[in-house]
């Protein structure tokens, strides 16, 4: 879920951004002062300077004037209408303005400077002009220029205000994502007792989009809950049931030996064989549902992987000579770990006898233990490899599903009833462990159990690595 708040956060944030930039230098550049504006100002203020200079002339003579000029720190002189100096410093000026425009403001850069001439008349009804030097400094009134002026500290701000708000909404649209998410994803891991919180008893009218997914999602939890419930029921049920028939049947089978003509015995015998392995499917069924149901693990004590594969392996080389086959075990570490014995000898033994009954003739049987540095820790890696014909890559994924078989692996000779690997899938899980199997490159497949190592088994796994380095 990182991923889609990071996109929606980020282009809500900049959208946010833009727009205040854009509707900042929008307004800025329609609404600015126009030059003409600009102008009038400055040109008021300096006929109000050349009055009171004129008045100041008038009144105290050149120093009343060059006091004035030293009072606002302006660079001044005065001349009459002719041109003739007055009072003042001298201020050259190289351009002069129209004849038709010498009662007019005129002004023009010299050098650094730039210098305006200004006639006026004093309140006596005298001429004079006042020449006033400034420091030239180049006016910008451009949008960005006052943009960039405008922008510190408000920009700033507004972008960081337009985050937060930002960050706020889109946790409110993710947050109840991200539950939903881990709610399907702990449903698909088996825990169908999951659900969202919802508020309670929430009216039709008050219930958003979010809350609505919220009610669809626990109520499909919900039906998935009774449905897969009564199935199980149903499986433990029927198992239970078959039992006493088949213990009736065994005996009946017994009875009819006794009294059966001879040429009876091929039939009988067909008969005992497909009610064992009607009692083999019946007892694999009761195995599979009693686990489906086990959920306390505080029972589980420490085990040696290594000891319990090496009591399994007299069993399947004595069932792999049958198939001109054999098996070779070899153990790295000793992989002490956390579990059921009897339930862990049932799930490797299902995965073993798989391999010997698929493994080509005169091939071997590999299982190979070893511990391993992986993540969310250290763990007990198992691989069991055949040499068979392999699966098919659409169908590998599938092979753990209670019944299913795939018909080009399995013949009628070698084919089982699909639930061993079931049963090996569950037992796993219940040990925390992770159950996947893949192609080998020159034909055959591997199957890897992985349970996590003992505490004290990940201190000695960490030291015995260290001191191999």
């Amino acid at each position: 879920m990182r991923g889609i708040f990071l996109k929606i956060f980020a282009i809500l944030w900049l959208a946010q951004s833009l727009i205040f930039i854009i509707s900042t230098a929008f307004i800025l550049s329609h609404h600015r002062p126009s030059p003409a504006i600009v102008f009038d100002t400055v040109f008021s203020g300096l006929r109000n300077e050349a009055k009171e200079t004129a008045a100041a002339f008038e009144t105290g003579g050149c120093g009343a004037f060059e006091a004035y000029g030293a009072a606002h720190g302006q660079n001044i002189a005065l001349e009459d209408p002719a041109g003739r100096h007055l009072c003042g410093a001298v201020i050259p000026m190289t351009a002069q303005p129209d004849p038709e425009q010498a009662d007019q403001i005129f002004g023009h850069q010299e050098g650094q400077q730039y210098v305006w001439r200004v006639p006026v008349t004093s309140a006596r009804g005298s001429g004079y002009v006042l020449l006033l030097s400034r420091p030239y400094v180049p006016e910008h009134h451009t949008w960005y220029h006052d943009l960039w002026h405008f922008a510190f500290p408000q920009l700033p701000v507004a972008i960081a205000v337009g985050g937060l708000t930002t960050y706020v909404l889109v946790l409110l649209f993710t947050r109840p994502l991200v539950r939903l998410r881990e709610a399907a994803r702990a449903l698909a891991e088996g825990n169908l007792k999951t659900r969202v919180a919802a508020p309670v008893n929430p009216s039709r009218m008050q219930e958003d989009e979010f809350k609505a997914l919220v009610r669809d999602f626990n109520h499909m939890a919900d039906r998935l809950e009774s449905l897969v419930g009564a199935q199980q029921l149903l499986l433990r049920d029927v198992s239970h049931e078959l039992r006493s028939p088949l213990a009736r049947l065994s005996v009946a089978l017994e009875l009819a030996r006794e009294d059966a003509a001879p040429d009876m015995a091929a039939h009988l015998n067909r008969i005992e064989r497909e009610t064992a392995k009607l009692n083999q499917l019946i007892g694999q069924l009761l195995t599979l549902s009693s686990l489906e149901v086990i959920e306390n693990t505080n029972q589980f004590k420490s085990l040696s992987l290594k000891g319990l594969i090496e009591e399994m392996i007299p069993d399947a080389e004595y069932e792999a000579r049958q198939r001109q086959s054999s098996v070779a075990f070899r153990a790295d570490d000793e992989c002490v770990i956390t579990g059921s014995r009897e339930l862990l000898y049932r799930a490797i033994e299902n995965v073993v006898r798989n391999a010997v009954r698929y493994t080509e003739a005169g091939t071997q049987v590999e299982i190979h233990l070893r511990a391993a540095t992986e993540e969310p820790g250290p763990s007990a890696n198992l691989e069991i490899s055949d040499r068979g014909p392999g699966i098919p890559e659409d169908e590998i994924n599938h092979i753990f599903r209670p019944f299913y078989r795939v018909d080009r692996a399995r013949s009628t000779e070698t084919g089982g009833f699909g639930v061993g690997l079931a049963i090996t899938e569950r037992a796993v899980k219940l040990h925390h462990g992770n159950l996947f199997a893949a192609n080998r490159p020159g034909g055959g497949v591997t199957i890897t159990i992985s349970l996590p190592l003992l505490q004290r088994d990940v201190s000695l796994f960490h030291e015995e690595r260290a001191a191999a380095r």
